[in-house]
């Protein structure tokens, strides 16, 4: 069986570079780099066919540790809710009201970006609390 070298989460929409600039400023990931032959990606995509120039985007963990994002166009809408989402782990080893700070102030600083609030999900038995959110195309994730 061959092992697993790298794992890649994509999203379909209808803007990738509009949504991967949220992303990353959500993750405080960064564009890699152009591909070779070219300087930069604006480079690269005016080289690209008419209909083919800004299909996609990337966003990249500097440290290389974490998945690679791809944004790629599609011709439809989101319709349903996401049967995946990302978790964005904030506030983690954090319960009670200083979890919930955590969440809110990262909450506000991601509505000011172009995200939708959501849900808050107050701790139970089970689970810390958890603020539910929507990206810029309305893909869901959580704030955990």
């Amino acid at each position: 069986m061959a092992s697993i070298k790298q794992v890649q989460i994509t999203f379909d929409c209808a803007n990738p570079e509009r949504v991967a600039r949220f992303w990353r400023e959500v993750l405080g990931y960064v564009v890699p780099p152009a591909p070779e032959g070219f300087a930069t990606w604006d480079e690269f995509d005016r080289a690209q066919p008419p209909g083919h120039q800004g299909p996609a985007f990337a966003a990249i963990n500097p440290t290389g540790t974490e998945p690679r994002l791809f944004f790629q166009r599609v011709p439809e809408g989101k319709v349903v809710k996401n049967r995946v989402h990302l978790d964005v782990r904030i506030a983690t080893g954090l319960v009670g009201d200083e979890r919930l700070a955590v969440l809110e102030a990262e909450c506000a600083r991601l509505v000011a970006l172009g995200a939708v609030r959501g849900q808050l999900l107050l701790a139970d038995d089970e689970n810390e609390s958890c603020q539910v959110m929507q990206d810029i195309e309305g893909n869901e994730f959580c704030l955990d």
